[in-house]
């Protein structure tokens, strides 16, 4: 994912301090830096990284009036104003990202203003799979788990049925018949599923927290924004304000929608009829950890808007191929720097994918990378296990609900004799 995309933008004016006057733009935060550039000639009259920024402050004057200044190291300030939608909206969204994305992680300063080795990319690029790759195994998990909570509801189910089935035999037993040999015999044990662990019937926690992030919530309008926090559970997504207070809770079957405007930005909508539908906007620094588990929970429900297309290639390639392709690309790197050999380079003499510039990997570099690629194997491996458990768990779903809907009908059928 591009460190350049355009997280937000907004209409406004930016002072120029040297011909003292006021010149109309467009303010833009990205990742790692803020830009303001001109309507007139789309020229960036300024641009700075978020790592600068010492302070963020709101401020007015006799001749200034709603205005955010940012004061940069160096003592450079700079100011904005006529901001839309609001003030309030723009200086706290560039506030959540300065302070979450370096604030909470000092190693961002050295990100953006340092070069990265090689090493260092490849191990970033890595742990970031990994994570991704043991938050959807996590998911997973708790989808077996519930399967298998179904798969005991499904046994109990037959085995009230067989209590039905005698009780109807011996209302269908003559008035005279004194006893019914079939009301007298202990109800067969329900044997286990194989596959399927021998534990209480109570259900699996459905409070159980997955992620958990700092967020910038909007309620219906764009203007009227607050700092917040999204809970994503395995039974729904919750929405809390900055005092932790329930704004709201989506029950994972009330969510109509969920639309990704971009990497950071997601909107939640729950639908009603005859009162307006209930819907939440949300940007946030860590939405790139949330949106793919939102897509293995609501993935019927995900729509990728234009500017959210760079998720696209993710989600279309399956969790195989790209464990396959890291893995050999990985591979094949360490190798090349291992035993010193040139990159590839095309027909042209341009060097693909690594630059020359850069320097080789280490022996620490490579130690990790050898870890995180063996520990991405496994979860594969353990992944792949648990899919096929959870086929023939479905089956036995299938089966199960099967028969029970033919003994159901079959007692419909001779109740209505019975009446």
């Amino acid at each position: 994912m591009s460190r350049d995309i355009c997280i937000h933008a907004w209409p406004c004016t930016y002072y120029l301090e040297p011909e003292r006057r006021w010149v109309a733009g467009q303010l833009s935060l990205t990742l790692p830096s803020l830009r303001f550039m001109t309507d007139s000639t789309g020229e960036i009259l300024v641009s700075f990284p978020l790592s600068s920024i010492v302070e963020i402050k709101k401020e007015t004057s006799h001749f200034i009036f709603s205005s955010i200044t940012i004061l940069e190291k160096g003592h450079a300030k700079h100011w904005f104003s006529s901001l839309r939608p609001s003030r309030n909206v723009v200086f706290s969204i560039i506030e959540h990202f300065w302070r979450e994305l370096l604030l909470s992680q000092p190693g961002a300063v050295a990100d953006v203003s340092g070069p990265r080795t090689r090493g260092k990319e490849l191990t970033g690029l890595m742990a970031g799979s990994q994570k991704r790759l043991e938050d959807t195994a996590r998911v997973l998990h708790h989808q077996g788990q519930q399967l298998d909570s179904v798969m005991r509801g499904l046994d109990k189910m037959e085995s009230d049925l067989e209590v039905a089935d005698r009780l109807l035999t011996e209302l269908e037993s003559p008035a005279w018949w004194p006893f019914s040999s079939k009301l007298w015999k202990t109800p067969p044990e329900t044997k286990p599923r194989e596959g399927v662990p021998v534990t209480s019937c109570e259900p699996f926690g459905k409070e159980r927290i997955l992620i958990k992030i700092p967020a910038i919530i909007s309620h219906r309008t764009e203007s009227h924004v607050k700092p917040g926090r999204l809970t994503v559970l395995v039974s729904g997504l919750e929405i809390h304000d900055s005092s932790s207070l329930l704004m709201h809770r989506f029950e994972r079957e009330d969510v109509d929608d969920i639309k990704v405007y971009s990497p950071y930005e997601i909107s939640i909508r729950q639908r009603f009829i005859g009162k307006p539908d209930m819907a939440y906007r949300l940007i946030s620094a860590k939405m790139p950890e949330v949106i793919p588990i939102l897509e293995v929970q609501f993935s019927k429900k995900m729509e990728l808007l234009e500017d959210a297309l760079v998720l696209r290639s993710t989600r279309t390639s399956s969790p195989a191929e790209k464990s396959c392709s890291v893995w050999h690309a990985a591979s094949g790197l360490m190798g090349r720097t291992l035993h010193h050999e040139p990159p590839i380079v095309d027909q042209e003499g341009t060097a693909l994918h690594l630059q020359t510039s850069l320097p080789a990997l280490s022996e620490a570099d490579t130690q990790e990378l050898t870890q995180i690629l063996r520990r991405m194997k496994g979860l594969a491996l353990e992944a792949e296990s648990e899919l096929e458990r959870q086929d023939e768990a479905l089956d036995g779903v299938a089966a199960a609900v099967d028969r029970a809907t033919l003994t159901i009908d079959k007692h419909n059928r001779r109740m209505k004799k019975l009446t």
